[in-house]
């Protein structure tokens, strides 16, 4: 819930890189609520969890996209640059 009223309260945050295990709500309802009121963030789910159906589950969610743990700073480097050098 913190990260849901995190992004309520600073619209303008660019980013938000979304973990699938949040202690009140997992990621994915996490970010159903954000895009409520936020369709414009870029969210990116990352999990150490590769189970199937994750990344469409993600996406079905509203996430951008999704990268799973360990993350290598190039692959995240890539990734967040995939959305922001357009």
């Amino acid at each position: 819930m913190e990260a849901v009223e995190f992004c309520r309260t600073n619209p303008d945050i660019d980013l938000v890189l979304m973990d699938v295990q949040l202690p009140d709500l997992n990621g994915f309802e996490a970010t159903r609520q954000i895009r409520e009121f936020n369709k414009e963030v870029v969210i990116i789910t990352q999990t150490a969890d590769i189970l199937t159906g994750d990344r469409e589950k993600a996406i079905k969610a509203g996430c951008n996209d999704y990268i799973s743990k360990p993350i290598g700073k190039s692959a995240l480097l890539s990734l967040i640059q995939s959305y922001f050098n357009k």
